[in-house]
């Protein structure tokens, strides 16, 4: 299906997943995928050429080739690890556009270590995709309401996460040399524009705000959209207009972007890194300003909303207050709230958009002038929502209440780090659940998206800076597992593989320097920290970026607090420290990253030693993991693996175990399994040995497990 050659608003809002017909909502939600499918690939007709698909836009984003693929490859992975698909289209192009899209610590935005496809390559990986998700679509069992739970909330999973890139892969486009983008019919630019109004503050009135969903919602929500929490937000002012750019430019021209006494210290940093003295998207005109919108440049708009990031927006509402001699900051995600309670229609339900959202008014930004929502205390509001998404100065957290998708646990968490601000309110680019009243999408403070800001007069809220304390309960018992008490007389885990590691190479290779190690299945990177007090370099890597990012935290922080549950509602708080452990000298050898085992990126390589701990028995294809790591391992390299083979159909498909079972009706054990796929290219060099291990639950509750160990020396040709 192409994409229509107008902006329908039936064409960009999110459906319900709740009715009484199952046939009719199948059908719309397969209309809802082709229809976001084909509005995602129009997107990138707005490219002159090929070549453009590899200009990275910024240094902090992968060129555009990797977005063309990234969400058709998002489908394709959280079908197959939500077992609704058999096996993967294309290994190459999957390890290559699963991971990068936000600037993580362990992302990997060194394009020396990309061969990236072609557009024809990626279109056609696309059309496999479109064939396999309609076919999932047209055949699966469907029930109504649709949760969480059923296959066809990862459909809906993949549709939004696109609706998500249709937005952000906008921004890049418009942040591209202007010879390399075109105008595109569909995405159709506003064209008026006029001085600015003069700006005023209005009062909203405080009120009780009740945040979050509960599973009974009828629409698709994320993770960080559940829970529930209950805010009493106080009276304050808030600003009629968005800050356009005829009133950010009196901010320019007092000098802003020079005088620090206007920037926190993040803010100053950046500024000195960025050098920036104007907004990103206006272009200096011998004297005067141009205007950049996403395919064209034009006269600066001066009555347009101003495109800033979070510091720039602060930086502002620092100078207004020393200007004005009143209290002026950005707003609460509790206050924009309070705003948006003023407009009772949300997206699916309205006939024609309060603003200019959803892409149905324009694909640019507009007067700030244009929409206005009468307010209960008779005040007029402008821009409540869309037009250009609204900074606050809230980091975004969980929910009371907040859990995981598993086969999405990295949505969110990642940005859990104090480093990423909510916007609110949408944009005009923003359709399906990014234009839902509720959502929450949160940018680190120095991104840019369409986004500008409103600025508020009241009382300075108390702000949390990101909860202090580790309150994942998997990740929390991670934590303890690597770096806590040794229970019942037991050895620590990670910390005695990472020594016995470290023993088997000096004695068994004949090796002078320990030069690279690869840990994999590292969790948060205890074995990684023992490797890197002999090794010169140590990669981390676990399919989990909730345990990369505690990784990653602590090797920058040398620290990490976190909760462990003692029994019921009771916990106890502890920090795990790698000085505590001497591990902190050496902690910046190692580089952690979040991958897939079964399918690494092809820089993975050139190793002295791997290490697999407790990994085999969870990898969803573990002999294709063995038959193919000796590519990994220099000669005379050794590989040491651990499993208490524990073999679950949850993990593992009953045909990919490699032991365990019955063969010709003799026991076939995971050894053995091991011997036959490893012993074309290894040796085992020493009898397996057992290791024990301890994972505490609560206080009174641990689960005692013994590994195997065994290790296996890569075959000098």
């Amino acid at each position: 299906m192409n994409a229509p050659q107008h902006l329908d608003p039936i064409f960009t809002k999110t459906c319900r997943l709740d009715g009484s017909d199952p046939e009719k909502k199948r059908e719309e939600i397969l209309h809802y995928f082709h229809q976001t499918f084909s509005l995602y690939e129009r997107l990138f007709d707005c490219l002159v050429s090929d070549d453009a698909f590899y200009r990275r836009a910024i240094p902090l984003r992968h060129p555009l080739i990797f977005y063309y693929g990234h969400t058709a490859v998002f489908f394709i992975n959280k079908l197959h690890v939500a077992k609704l698909i058999p096996e993967r289209l294309d290994p190459r192009i999957e390890s290559m556009l699963a991971i990068g899209v936000d600037e993580m610590s362990w992302d990997d935005l060194d394009q020396t270590h990309y061969q990236w496809p072609t557009p024809a390559e990626v279109k056609d990986y696309r059309n496999k995709t479109r064939a396999i998700v309609e076919e999932l679509i047209s055949t699966t069992e469907l029930t109504l309401p649709i949760g969480w739970d059923d296959p066809l909330w990862i459909v809906m999973m993949g549709i939004e996460h696109e609706r998500i890139h249709l937005e952000t892969s906008s921004v890049l486009i418009r942040q591209l040399p202007l010879h390399l983008v075109k105008p595109n019919p569909l995405f159709p630019e506003y064209h008026n524009a006029g001085s600015a109004p003069s700006n005023s503050l209005l009062p909203v009135p405080g009120r009780r705000i009740e945040q979050g969903k509960s599973r009974q919602d009828p629409f698709y929500r994320w993770d960080n959209e559940y829970g529930y929490l209950e805010t009493a937000v106080a009276d304050f002012n808030a600003s009629k207009y968005l800050v356009s750019n005829g009133e950010f430019l009196e901010f320019v021209q007092a000098g802003g972007y020079a005088k620090q006494a206007y920037w926190d210290e993040e803010g100053w940093a950046w500024l000195q890194h960025s050098r920036a003295q104007h907004p990103s998207f206006w272009i200096v005109d011998g004297e005067n300003y141009r205007y950049r919108c996403m395919s064209t440049e034009r006269a600066m708009p001066w009555n347009w909303p101003v495109d800033v990031n979070a510091l720039e927006a602060a930086a502002f509402c620092r100078w207004l207050s020393e200007r004005t001699g009143k209290a002026i900051r950005l707003p609460t995600e509790t206050e924009w709230l309070c705003l948006r309670q003023e407009i009772p229609c949300d997206q699916p339900d309205w006939e024609k958009a309060p603003g200019n959202i959803n892409l149905e008014f324009a694909a640019s930004a507009c007067p700030v002038d244009h929409f206005g929502t009468r307010c209960a205390n008779g005040e007029e509001f402008f821009d409540i929502i869309g037009n250009v998404w609204q900074w606050t100065q809230t980091p975004i957290d969980g929910l009371p209440g907040f859990e995981v998708h598993k086969v999405y646990d990295d949505f969110s968490t990642p940005t859990f780090d104090g480093q990423h601000n909510l916007i609110k309110g949408g944009s005009y680019f923003s359709t399906g659940n990014c234009a839902l009243r509720d959502s929450r999408y949160a940018f680190r403070r120095h991104f840019f998206q369409h986004a500008g800001f409103r600025y508020v007069e009241g009382e300075e809220p108390v702000i949390p800076s990101g909860n202090p304390y580790e309150t994942d309960e998997q990740v929390s018992q991670y934590i303890e597992f690597h770096f806590g008490e040794e229970y019942h007389g037991v050895a620590n885990f990670a910390a005695n593989c990472g020594k016995l590691c470290l023993d088997y190479f000096a004695a068994k290779t004949n090796k002078q320097q320990s030069h690279r190690a690869l840990d994999l299945g590292c969790a948060i990177g205890r074995s990684s920290f023992e490797l890197a007090q002999e090794f010169d370099h140590v990669d981390g890597i676990d399919f989990s970026a909730r345990f990369i990012s505690v990784a990653t935290q602590l090797k920058e922080n040398g620290s990490k607090r976190y909760m462990i549950r003692d029994e019921g509602d009771l916990f106890s708080f502890r920090e795990a420290s790698l000085a505590e452990h001497g591990l902190a000298d050496t902690a910046h050898k190692c580089h952690f990253w979040q991958g897939d085992a079964c399918n690494l990126n092809e820089k993975f390589t050139d190793y002295d030693l791997v290490f697999a701990g407790n990994l085999i028995d969870r990898l969803y294809e573990p002999a294709k993991f063995l038959q193919r790591i000796h590519e990994l391992i220099n000669e005379d390299g050794l590989l040491i693996l651990t499993s208490p083979y524990t073999w679950l159909s949850d993990f593992t498909e009953r045909g990919n175990w490699i032991g365990g079972f019955k063969r010709d009706g003799e026991n076939f054990t995971t050894l053995d399994g091991l011997q036959e796929v490893l012993s074309p290219h290894f040796n085992l060099v020493d009898e397996p040995r057992d290791v024990p291990f301890v994972i505490r639950e609560t206080a009174r509750k641990f689960q005692h497990s013994i590994s195997q160990m065994t290790v296996w020396q890569r075959r000098m040709n």
